[in-house]
């Protein structure tokens, strides 16, 4: 796999110890190639696409085999058109995975439940919160329901890392190369309204509580984006989505299993 090869980066080009200074964000600066506005556009189009295949009640053929077609497609539709405008170099976005991504995996994992759990507690004594109902539809499948559960969340949860990191780069041309900004600034820019999105896509499966999405859902999606910002290798980023909703749903069992025996 050809990494990014631009040079490390000036210590006041970065945000601080958040990043590793060994490796750039791919395509926003023309390294390891250029993508346009019109190809970006192309892509963000596939990225709407891919999530209308996830969400539409589209007649998929039935079984745990035919659920894991929308969330392989998720990922798979805007993945090819980034291939696409950047034939050859679109795994830029990927890493290596060792002993010390493993380690980012868990901790962010770790952290994001920390906050995700303390910034919904404080939005639950001040607002309405809903559920997630696939979460609580959990509880009550069997065992072969359960793995299959959870073995579709995988690759829409790979999805989810997609659809976000991919938006990411492509604000962060649109500021840096666009209109000027700084590279801290872009990025800062980038991985908030990249978080923003995330927040908003999940309206529909929240029952379109747009406070809880942008508060709750947004802050966990800043926290998962910070392992992106720091290693550029969308793997962390998705072994600490995968790590942090399978202890969510762990839990959600857990407390239904107690509440069967009560």
């Amino acid at each position: 796999m050809t990494l990014n090869t631009s040079p490390a980066l000036a210590p006041e080009q970065l945000l601080g110890r958040l990043e590793d200074r060994v490796r750039d964000f791919p395509f926003y600066n023309g390294v390891p190639v250029s993508i346009s506005g019109s190809q970006w556009l192309f892509v963000m189009a596939a990225v709407v696409v891919g999530f209308l295949v996830l969400v539409l009640p589209i007649p998929w053929p039935g079984g745990p085999l035919g659920a894991l077609i929308p969330a392989v497609l998720f990922p798979a539709i805007p993945l090819s058109a980034l291939a696409r405008v950047a034939p050859g170099r679109w795994q830029e976005i990927f890493g290596k995975v060792g002993l010390r991504e493993l380690r980012l995996m868990l901790g962010f994992a770790l952290l994001n439940f920390v906050v995700s759990m303390s910034v919904g507690a404080i939005f639950r004594a001040l607002a309405d919160v809903t559920s997630n109902a696939a979460t609580a539809q959990l509880g009550g499948m069997d065992t072969t329901g359960r793995i299959a559960f959870f073995a579709k969340t995988v690759p829409q949860l790979f999805g989810e890392e997609v659809v976000t990191i991919l938006p990411f780069l492509a604000m962060l041309t649109l500021l840096s190369a666009g209109f000027g900004v700084g590279r801290k600034a872009a990025v800062v820019g980038a991985w908030l309204i990249s978080s923003l999105l995330f927040g908003l896509i999940h309206l529909p499966t929240y029952d379109w509580n747009l406070i809880q999405c942008i508060v709750v859902i947004g802050t966990a999606r800043m926290v998962l984006t910070l392992a992106w910002v720091l290693t550029k290798n969308i793997w962390v980023s998705t072994g600490a989505h995968i790590t942090n909703d399978w202890l969510l749903f762990s839990m959600s069992l857990l407390g239904a299993g107690l509440v069967g025996k009560a």
